[in-house]
C-alpha cells in the first residue's frame, strides 16, 4: 500500500538519495517548500552521509537504501543520483510504496522506464520526473500563446541548446563520459528537450539523429592517464511531429555560444521566439518575442502571475520548488500528475530511438506511446 499522507497539515517526510545535485538543488528546494521536511539522506559513504546530515540538520543518515525505506518517517523519496543508479533505486522506492521524485534521464533504457511506470501505477503512488522547463515563467507563457493559436499552423520549429559545461578539455573523466552510466549530452539535455517538445508541440512521428564527440578523451582522476570518452557531447536531430511539422534540434555541451538556449516557432499567422543568453544559470533569463507577418518582432512581457514567488540565486531551485509543489499536490490528493513517469518514459523512448538512428544512419519511426505500452 502507498504511504498515506495525513489530511492535516503535517509535513511530508522526504528522503534524498544523491548528494551532488541533491545538495545544490534538492535540499534547499525541500527546505523552502512549506509542506516538505527532509528526514533522511543517503550517500554510499556513511561518513559523508553523516556529515551532510549534520550540516543540514537532517535526522537520519544512511548508506543503505533499505534502511531509509524502512524508516516510518519517510513517505516520499527524491532521487538525484547519476542515471545508472536510477532504475534499481526507483524500483526499490516504488516497491516500498513510497512516492517518488526522479531526476532525468529516467533510466538507461525505455524498458526500464516502462517497468517503473507500470510499477508506480500498480502501487498507486505519485511519481514525477524533474522536467523543470514546464515550470519556468517564460516557458509557461510560451505554452499559453501556442495554445491560443498565436502562430497559427506551424511550419517550422528550430531549437538550439548550446553550452560550454563540458568544453574545458582539462575537465576530468567521470560517469558523464560512459554510456553504461547514462552519460552524454543527449541524456543530460536531450531528455529535457524531448519532454518539452512533446509538451509544447505534441508527439514525434519519426526522427533522424547524428551524435558526435568533440573531446574524445579526458584525464582519469584515479591514475592521471587519458581515458576514452564514449558518449556524445554534440547532437544534431531532425524530427517530424505527428502533425507533420518539421523540427530541428541542435544540442552541444562543448561550445562557447552567446545564444545558449533558443526555441523558435514559425507559423502561417505568426512567429514566437523564446531564448536566454544566461551562461551560468539555465533557468533564469528567458525572454519571449513575437511577431505577425510583415510586422517587426517585439518582446512580450511575462505577466507577474507566472513569476516565481521567490527568485533563488540558483534558478534551478526556483523551478524545482514548483516541481515539488505539483508533486505534493498529487500526493495529498492521491492522484497522478503531469509530468509523471509516463512523460519520463516517452522522453527515454525518443532517446533510445535517437541512438538507434545514429547507429543505423537512418530515419526511425516513433510508435505512439499507447501502442508502445501495449506491444512491448
Amino acid at each position: 500500500m502507498p504511504s498515506q499522507i495525513p489530511t492535516n497539515q503535517n509535513k511530508i517526510g522526504v528522503a534524498i538519495l544523491g548528494t551532488g545535485f541533491g545538495q545544490k538543488v534538492h535540499i534547499p528546494g525541500f527546505k523552502t517548500h512549506h509542506r516538505t521536511e527532509i528526514v533522511a539522506i543517503y550517500h554510499r559513504d556513511i561518513h559523508k552521509a553523516q556529515a551532510i546530515a549534520q550540516k543540514h540538520n537532517i535526522p537520519h543518515a544512511c548508506d543503505n537504501i533499505n534502511d531509509i525505506l524502512a524508516l516510518p518517517e519517510v513517505q516520499a523519496v527524491s532521487i538525484a543520483t547519476p542515471p545508472f543508479l536510477h532504475y534499481e533505486m526507483a524500483k526499490a522506492v516504488l516497491q516500498a510504496g513510497k512516492h517518488l521524485l526522479l531526476e532525468k534521464p529516467t533510466t538507461l533504457n525505455v524498458l526500464e522506464a516502462k517497468e517503473l511506470y507500470e510499477l508506480a501505477q500498480a502501487k498507486g503512488v505519485t511519481a514525477t520526473v524533474d522536467f523543470e522547463f514546464r515550470f519556468i515563467p517564460g516557458w509557461q507563457l510560451f505554452a499559453e500563446l501556442l495554445a491560443s493559436n498565436y502562430v497559427g499552423k506551424k511550419r517550422l520549429i528550430k531549437i538550439d541548446w548550446l553550452g560550454s559545461s563540458r568544453a574545458d578539455t582539462s575537465r576530468p573523466w567521470n560517469w558523464y563520459s560512459s554510456p553504461d552510466q547514462g552519460g552524454g549530452a543527449l541524456g543530460s539535455l536531450g531528455s529535457h528537450a524531448f519532454d518539452y517538445i512533446s509538451w509544447l508541440f505534441g508527439p514525434v512521428s519519426r526522427l533522424n539523429a547524428h551524435l558526435s564527440t568533440a573531446i574524445p578523451a579526458r584525464i582519469d582522476p584515479t591514475n592521471g592517464e587519458l581515458k576514452p570518452v564514449n558518449t556524445d557531447d554534440t547532437c544534431l536531430l531532425s524530427l517530424e511531429l505527428a502533425d507533420g511539422t518539421p523540427c530541428q534540434l541542435s544540442i552541444s555541451a562543448v561550445v562557447h555560444a552567446s545564444r545558449t538556449h533558443w526555441v523558435e516557432v514559425y507559423g502561417d499567422r505568426g512567429t514566437l521566439a523564446l531564448g536566454s543568453e544566461n551562461q551560468k544559470d539555465y533557468i533564469h533569463g528567458f525572454r519571449l518575442w513575437g511577431s505577425q507577418p510583415g510586422q517587426p518582432q517585439q518582446e512580450i512581457e511575462i505577466p507577474s502571475r507566472l513569476a516565481f514567488p521567490q527568485n533563488h540565486a540558483d534558478g534551478r531551485i526556483s523551478a524545482f520548488i514548483r516541481v515539488v509543489d505539483q508533486w505534493v499536490q498529487g500526493i495529498e490528493n492521491h492522484q497522478q500528475i503531469i509530468p509523471s513517469l509516463r512523460e519520463g518514459l516517452y522522453s527515454q523512448l525518443l532517446m533510445d530511438l535517437s541512438h538507434k538512428s545514429h547507429t543505423t544512419s537512418s530515419w526511425i519511426d516513433v510508435p505512439k506511446l499507447e501502442k508502445f505500452l501495449t506491444d512491448y
